[in-house]
């Protein structure tokens, strides 16, 4: 069932590419490898991440996450051979959209 579900994020991330102007992902092996990645920096950095801005997070009624999310995509895509993500609004707009796709995932 893991496998199914990291074949399907794979999925949504090279849709993800193929959606978003400014993210290139070279092949699928590579979106395999993002999502190893994406899961290993959601699991540790983030929540760490998150903790240290929540300040800033409640000001915002939780907007801010939404940055946060979109530096852990550049993040990822920094730290994974084959990914570019040019700029922070690709980053964010990326983000957006594998947050969506990946809660649709998520559901099935």
């Amino acid at each position: 069932m893991i496998l199914v579900r990291w074949f399907c994020f794979a999925l949504a991330l090279i849709f993800t590419a193929w959606l978003v102007p400014g993210v290139e992902i070279a092949n699928f092996m590579t979106a395999l490898l993002a999502c190893v990645v994406i899961a290993l920096i959601n699991t540790f950095v983030k929540p760490v991440i998150e903790i240290i801005s929540l300040p800033v997070n409640i000001l915002t009624i939780g907007l801010f996450s939404l940055v946060i999310n979109a530096f852990m995509f550049m993040l990822a895509g920094w730290l994974t051979p084959g990914i570019e993500i040019n700029g922070f609004l690709s980053a964010l707009m990326g983000s957006i959209v594998l947050s969506i796709l990946s809660l649709g995932i998520s559901k099935i």
